[in-house]
């Protein structure tokens, strides 16, 4: 008996030790429609150096803000109601292990289905997970986005 629980816990400490090693690629963001402007408006949270390793640019740099817009330019599509918005961005903070990115789109109507394509990520982590949480007139949907399923849609 003493023999298995000696193997048990050499299996737990490795088994332990995988976990330990395994870093966790994730983005979230926040998507609130805004009544009075018929505006939606992002807030996504990466982690710094998941993103500064993505745009290959160090945060500490003039270069950061402008990198971080155009790969979030580059990397999140947006419909609503089946038509194609625009981004705009509108701001970007570092704040130590994550980065907050903020943009928005505008002359939002009625929405019906907002369809979004995310790649955060997604070509530099292999496991990377997004998830976006949407926020319209009192109803709340969320939509996960990972390599294979980078493009999602929810109705309202």
């Amino acid at each position: 008996m003493k023999k298995y629980l000696h193997i048990i816990s050499i299996l737990t400490v490795f088994l332990m030790m995988g976990f330990a090693t395994q870093d966790f690629y994730s983005s979230m963001t926040k998507v609130d429609y805004v009544e009075g402007s018929k505006t939606l408006k992002f807030t996504t949270k990466l982690n710094t150096s998941h993103i500064s390793d993505a745009i290959k640019i160090n945060p500490n740099t003039a270069q950061f803000e402008a990198e971080v817009k155009k790969y979030v330019n580059n990397n999140i599509d947006v419909y609503i109601n089946g038509a194609a918005k625009t981004l705009t961005f509108t701001g970007s903070q570092v704040k130590g292990e994550t980065v907050w990115v903020y943009f928005e789109s505008g002359g939002i109507g009625d929405v019906s289905t907002i369809r979004i394509k995310n790649t955060i990520l997604l070509g530099t982590f292999p496991k990377q997970f997004n998830l976006v949480n949407i926020a319209y007139k009192g109803n709340q949907k969320t939509m996960n986005f990972q390599r294979g399923k980078e493009v999602n849609e929810v109705s309202f």
